[in-house]
């Protein structure tokens, strides 16, 4: 039988009161930058790359073959040293509402989801979850990337890519997957998989974009992961930085790399190198592109810090053969009064993306901010890798200046950080969704086959197990994956930074997972920064999640995330944002509303082993195109049934030969994978 191997990318209402809280005031901390250059390593555009079909029969192969699967064996990457929840800590929140009015809905549509994602490139693709979400918006197209695939829209959900559906031939029928194409492709590597040879090419994660409109140009930043000859990682990993060529996306595009490989700190020797360059994200300011990522020792638990690069934008632009690159290392650079004399890294320190052309700050000879947070054991016991309650009550605020100086000779920023006091904010429990810790219904199919000893199946046997594990597994509904403390996407605005986290929150009694939200004033080079306004997101009964805000140049904004309770499925939400009154009431986004519970892969321990961790989201997505706001967030689009999933792997049913795309006899284009169920939704709203 041939399934795919299963992947994971990473590891990883009212709003209350607002609070006005007076910032820390505490001397900053600077670091000065390392100078180098990174070539221009090559072109690319978003079309899909050459591949083996392999067999042309149904994916499962002939009735005679009596062997299974085993259950998934290869290698969960965990990456976030926070676990469990901060029991007793989550601050007590009123209870939200609904949203009866909001900002105006504009449009949206189902973005790129899990059919998409796996049979794209031939179906030379592993099943992925979470999908981290990349969105950037401008000048006619709406740029989707998620692990591990890419999509350019119009403003109505059409692909603007050409159509490959008649080359893309999987199991012997041409499938539909919306002119999707593979970011393997997109980068010119080999196949993430090929499932003629079983040869394994690069491993590709963490997606994420801007659209620059000074430049009019489109930035998507990937961590790609190269591996040996036998499938095996390598340790070596760099961050593929596409460059638009011009203000078209579906065009040409420039590559850099930027090996990151040995950037973190051997803290005394205990978490020496490599290191994993893991959670990259991408801001930028009137002079500069920033990425940031968390350094993991390859080979220890500990954490080597946020590592961050500042780019020079005009260059980038221009696609010069030379970019000047100057890295900066945020270990130690972060006071931690609890410990008397002793510093904390960086961690998640995510760069500031601004909307228009005017939102920059230029004073300093330009200024980039960034915000991060500090209760996770990344921030406070980074050299075991483990110690804290998960707790804190402070958030940090980033400066870089002379940010101009990255397009001269001679390059030299500098980088700050300065503690502010926010309002307490702790690692939330996982999410609910309907049926959480019951046995699955033939609702949440794959679920409920990895337990099922008695349907009948094609070859003669009995027990659905038997299409994907070798013994059945009696297995529960999850609770999906709530972020740990970490900050989300940031943006500076009307002269302010806005950014939000996963927080626990106690609401209506109970211990659930709510937003944290922060409006900043970032103070300059002789004023503090302070919160102007802060607050939390929550309701009774319900799961807020993974929070993206964008904000126009005039300062009303819209947040983003996911929405999942009691009584409802994973559903793409929003709420209001402004600097006068905070987040404003929420709302699930028009066409957004859950249909069926999670049931990927990673909910269920035949698949992950037990406990199983199931994955979601890792990070939403906000774009700024004039004024509007633009926002992604992961979902479950679509509900299947039981035999309409099994297919005539079922005895005597019909539909599909790929099991669980529940594509019917047309054979797409399918709403999910026999492994997962995941979408996502992209909206547009004017605040």
């Amino acid at each position: 039988m041939s399934l795919s191997r299963a992947h994971l990318a990473r590891v990883g209402a009212v709003a209350a009161p607002a609070l006005v809280l007076a910032a820390l005031s505490l001397a900053s901390t600077t670091a000065q930058a390392a100078s180098q250059s990174v070539a221009l390593a090559g072109t690319a555009t978003p079309v899909t790359g050459s591949f083996d079909s392999g067999s042309t029969g149904p994916e499962f192969q002939a009735p005679e073959d009596e062997n299974s699967p085993d259950a998934f064996t290869g290698t969960v990457t965990d990456r976030t040293l926070s676990q469990g929840h901060a029991a007793g800590h989550g601050v007590a929140v009123g209870n939200a509402t609904r949203a009866k009015s909001n900002p105006t809905f504009r449009t949206g549509f189902e973005g790129l989801n899990i059919y998409q994602q796996r049979y794209a490139r031939g179906g030379n693709q592993f099943t992925v979850e979470p999908p981290d979400q990349g969105l950037c918006v401008g000048g006619g197209h709406v740029v989707e990337a998620v692990n591990d695939v890419l999509n350019v829209y119009d403003s109505s959900g059409a692909s603007q890519l050409p159509d490959n559906t008649a080359s893309n031939v999987v199991s012997g029928f041409p499938r539909d997957v919306h002119h999707t194409v593979d970011l393997n492709s997109f980068y010119g590597y080999p196949p993430a998989i090929n499932r003629a040879t079983g040869v394994a090419g690069p491993d590709i994660t963490d997606p994420t974009c801007i659209y620059d409109a000074a430049t009019q140009r489109f930035f998507l930043v990937v961590l790609t992961l190269d591996r040996n000859p036998d499938n095996s990682l390598n340790q070596v990993n760099h961050l593929d930085l596409a460059v638009s060529r011009t203000s078209n996306p579906t065009g040409a595009w420039n590559i850099y790399k930027i090996d990151v490989t040995h950037d973190g700190t051997n803290a005394g020797g205990v978490n020496p190198g490599p290191y994993l360059g893991d959670y990259p994200h991408i801001g930028a300011d009137a002079n500069g592109v920033y990425l940031t990522t968390n350094a993991y020792p390859w080979n220890s638990n500990g954490f080597a810090g946020a590592q961050v690069y500042a780019l020079s934008k005009a260059q980038l632009a221009a696609g010069a053969t030379n970019v000047t690159i100057q890295h900066l290392d945020t270990s130690g650079m972060v006071a931690a009064p609890s410990q008397a004399g002793s510093t904390q890294p960086g961690f998640t320190v995510w760069p500031a993306q601004s909307p228009g052309t005017s939102s920059f700050n230029l004073a300093n000879n330009g200024t980039e901010y960034f915000l991060s947070s500090n209760a996770a054991d990344e921030a406070t016991h980074p050299v075991t890798g483990t110690g804290g309650d998960y707790v804190s009550n402070q958030i940090v605020v980033w400066s870089m200046t002379n940010t101009a100086s990255l397009s001269t000779g001679s390059p030299n920023v500098s980088l700050a950080s300065r503690l502010v006091d926010v309002g307490t904010y702790a690692l939330p429990p996982k999410q609910q969704q309907p049926g959480s810790g019951t046995t699955p219904g033939t609702d949440a199919p794959q679920g409920h086959c990895l337990g099922d000893t008695t349907q009948p199946l094609f070859n003669g046997q009995n027990g659905c197990y038997r299409l994907l594990v070798g013994a059945p597994s009696a297995e529960k509904i999850s609770t999906p994956d709530s972020n740990d403390t970490r900050m989300q996407q940031v943006t500076y605005a009307n002269g302010k930074l806005w950014g939000a986290l996963d927080s626990a929150v106690t609401v209506g009694g109970s211990n659930r997972a709510g937003i944290a939200w922060y409006v900043v004033k970032p103070g300059g080079s002789t004023l503090a920064p302070k919160v102007g306004l802060a607050g939390y997101l929550a309701a009774t009964g319900k799961d807020f999640t993974y929070p993206a805000i964008g904000v126009t140049p005039s300062g009303r904004g819209v947040m983003a995330f996911t929405a999942t309770g009691d009584d409802t499925f994973p559903s793409a939400a929003y709420a209001s944002i402004d600097a006068l009154s905070g987040v404003g009431a929420w709302s699930v986004t028009p066409g957004g509303a859950g249909k069926a519970v999670d049931d990927g892969f990673t909910s269920y321990k035949a698949q992950v082993g037990n406990p199983p961790r199931t994955r979601w989201g890792d990070y939403g997505a906000a774009s700024v195109d004039g004024d509007t706001v633009w926002v992604s967030s992961e979902y479950v689009a679509v509900a299947c049934d039981y035999t309409t999933w099994g297919g005539p792997f079922f005895a005597g049913g019909s539909g599909d030969n790929l099991l669980g795309t529940c594509a019917g006899a047309g054979h797409g284009p399918g709403s999910r994978t026999a492994l997962a169920n995941w979408s996502t939704r992209v909206s547009a709203f004017t605040p």
